[in-house]
């Protein structure tokens, strides 16, 4: 899984549920995200709209019994 946090947060500012499920946070990359980025998973727009909202965006793993293959463009 990875968990976005908006760059004026810190974990300390998580909800102490999400914090509970997630266990222990390691610090993996800094992204600049803009409505013209591409992410692997996730729609850069909802993730930027919840880095507003909430402060944070989960992603969660895709589920192995509902594989997402790639079609070509």
């Amino acid at each position: 899984m990875y968990l976005y946090i908006h760059s004026d947060k810190t974990s300390d500012d998580l909800p102490e549920e999400l914090t509970a499920m997630v266990k222990e946070l390691t610090h993996v990359i800094d992204l600049e995200l803009t409505p013209d980025r591409k992410l692997a998973r996730e729609d850069v727009n909802v993730v930027m709209e919840n880095l507003e909202e909430k402060g944070y965006h989960l992603q969660m793993p895709p589920d192995p019994l509902k594989p997402n293959l790639y079609s070509g463009d």
